[in-house]
């Protein structure tokens, strides 16, 4: 006859047997959405879904210290799908531009951090890369806090086929890199990219620095680190200095400490999933009187609000402008195709340019 402990265990061999298929059967889904993931060009982690999980399956546990350890247990479950995840992401091709230790760079990392990141000359190419398909995804910038839009990413946005599929904010932070035994005082001259420099003119005004351009504030910081002259310092990020052996020698020297640059995450398929609650449209209206009021009063008709309205020169036309909207929700409700169908009649050129979640940063 059994006693009590018995029963018990074979209750725990049944339900752990149970567990071991039903959990073959989650990863298996789990690849399914990884495969979504990576066509998208969405990163592993979505915090809004993993909260939504944990509220919805632990609602019906009463007992609340049984809850607490569900909640954990849900919560270690997440990170072994994440860390799943992560291995298949290994084969992730990232195209950036920049050199290593460019903020591209950087941020391609913090958003997908065991993909392979590529670096290409300019943006264009690293554009084209992913719309070869040599590349799975871009992260390219879109917009600066202190220097505001990057049009060529925009434009590339507006005449290509590649979708937004995730906007992330980086806080940039410059700081003065030089070579080992250098000082600020033995700094006579700065290099780096012209908007760094700009970025940090009275840190640079202040100690009578003469100022050099780089393409990039990592190719600045490479430059130093091969020259090995003491007399000659590099402004670009911590992360830049670690990559090519310098040493720091002054921190977040930059005129602002509100300076974040927008990434977009670019791929050829755009996403729909409801984490990414905003949307960016671009469009050229048609050249008649009021075309444009009529297409802003159109988005506000549908209950739309705009958070960004840009303008840029179209190439081939002169004078002629298209715009760049984000607003707050998705198009593929009933209210947004609506929108969509009504903005046509007055647009001689709409595109639908992605999603993003609003105010995510890396």
């Amino acid at each position: 006859m059994k006693n009590r402990l018995d029963e018990a265990r074979a209750i725990i061999n049944s339900v752990d047997k149970q567990m071991a298929d039903l959990f073959i059967e989650r990863m298996k889904a789990v690849e399914i959405v990884y495969e979504h993931k990576r066509e998208h060009g969405l990163p592993i982690l979505d915090q809004n879904r993993e909260n939504e999980v944990i509220e919805r399956n632990s609602a019906s546990i009463e007992d609340e210290l049984m809850k607490e350890y569900y909640i954990d247990y849900l919560k270690n479950l997440m990170s072994i799908s994440r860390s799943f995840q992560y291995r298949m992401q290994n084969g992730l091709k990232i195209a950036y531009s920049g050199v290593e230790g460019a903020f591209a760079h950087i941020a391609s990392g913090r958003i997908f951090p065991k993909g392979n990141r590529i670096p290409h000359r300019d943006f264009k190419s690293a554009y084209e890369a992913v719309a070869k398909g040599e590349c799975d995804v871009a992260v390219l910038p879109i917009e600066n806090s202190y220097a505001g839009e990057v049009g060529q990413t925009i434009d590339l946005i507006f005449s290509g086929g590649l979708f937004i599929n995730g906007i992330y904010e980086l806080e940039i932070h410059q700081n003065l890199l030089g070579v080992e035994g250098s000082t600020v005082e033995s700094i006579k001259k700065v290099t780096s990219h012209p908007q760094a420099l700009a970025q940090c003119h009275e840190y640079i005004k202040s100690h009578g620095f003469d100022t050099e351009d780089s393409n990039n504030t990592a190719i600045a910081a490479k430059a130093v680190a091969d020259s090995k002259d003491k007399s000659i310092g590099a402004i670009a990020s911590v992360e830049t200095a670690e990559i090519y052996g310098l040493k720091v020698l002054d921190k977040n020297i930059n005129k602002s400490g509100e300076n974040t640059t927008r990434f977009a995450v670019l791929s050829k398929v755009r996403a729909k999933t409801p984490s990414l609650s905003n949307s960016v449209l671009m469009f050229s209206v048609k050249n008649e009187a009021g075309s444009l009021a009529n297409a802003i009063s159109i988005i506000g008709k549908y209950g739309f609000n705009m958070t960004a309205l840009r303008s840029r020169p179209m190439r081939k036309h002169s004078w002629q402008y298209y715009f760049y909207v984000e607003i707050d929700g998705t198009t593929d409700t009933e209210n947004g195709k609506n929108m969509i169908e009504e903005l046509k009649q007055v647009c001689d050129k709409l595109k639908i340019a992605g999603t993003f979640a609003p105010h995510t940063e890396i």
